[in-house]
């Protein structure tokens, strides 16, 4: 982030996207959709977050583009963050942690998006996996879609929400790692002040919700405190409305970029 700029790109090919761009909603026009956003900005942007789910409803066809969109982000010496959101409990978790976390598997990521609501515990294989490979995870914690405080915000036996209880945990395995630690927090930035709860987690910070969700860069000091420096800010509609024009999708990301490194840097 500190040589590309603090910024993270979705890739999103879903079908009214597609049709923006003057593709078809099928195997050619996923190809050429991802095909496009990976070469007008790898060597550009810090962070791409691929949504598996956008991917996979084409079936193995369209894995296939996932594995291909993947190795060529990796190649270009971008992050990829998988956004998977992932949970469930032993053998399962297991298998879905070395889908995306294993070295060996065409679907390797630097980080997976995981849901933690099964109890955080549930996550341990994707944990030990994501240590063993030099790997990280986003665990959702206080996520921008309005429903997630139905659970995230609940409050224990022990007066403590939910969203801080994971932010906890989080803060617990990166005890000690310097600059910071690899398991990390979604947080939405669009939830506005957020000063009640704990997000010096020494980890980093997905923030999805800038551009179209209506969050700004500028809105990032007030809702992430003394912990901005480690958010990860997400952009996806904002920048892939723009192409498929190389240099529009470009133009796009660089000034997102800058908005929020003069939004953190202030």
């Amino acid at each position: 982030m500190d040589a590309r700029g603090p910024l993270c790109v979705g890739i999103d090919p879903h079908a009214a996207l597609l049709a923006s761009w003057g593709l078809n909603d099928d195997i050619p026009g996923l190809e050429k959709f991802s095909r496009t956003v990976v070469e007008a900005l790898a060597d550009s942007v810090a962070v791409f977050k691929p949504q598996a789910a956008f991917f996979e409803r084409f079936g193995s066809k369209g894995i296939a583009v996932l594995e291909q969109t993947v190795a060529d982000a990796r190649a270009a010496g971008t992050l990829v963050v998988m956004d998977a959101k992932r949970g469930d409990i032993g053998s399962t978790m297991a298998a879905y942690a070395e889908t995306f976390l294993s070295p060996s598997s065409p679907l390797f990521s630097d980080a997976l998006t995981v849901s933690p609501y099964l109890g955080y515990g549930s996550l341990e294989p994707a944990v030990e996996l994501a240590r063993r490979s030099g790997a990280g995870l986003f665990v959702l914690a206080l996520t921008s879609n309005p429903e997630g405080a139905e659970v995230q915000r609940a409050v224990r036996e022990d007066g403590r929400t939910i969203g801080a209880t994971m932010l906890g945990h989080l803060a617990a395995e990166n005890a000690g790692a310097a600059p910071m630690g690899s398991f990390g927090a979604v947080v939405g930035a669009t939830l506005g002040d957020l000063s009640s709860f704990d997000l010096d987690i020494n980890g980093p910070l997905l923030a999805p919700g800038i551009g179209a969700q209506g969050a700004t860069a500028a809105d990032l000091p007030a809702v992430f405190g003394a912990a901005v420096r480690n958010v990860v800010p997400n952009v996806s509609r904002g920048v892939l409305k723009h192409g498929p024009d190389a240099a529009a999708l470009r133009a796009s990301a660089t000034r997102f970029a800058d908005e929020i490194r003069a939004a953190v840097s202030a």
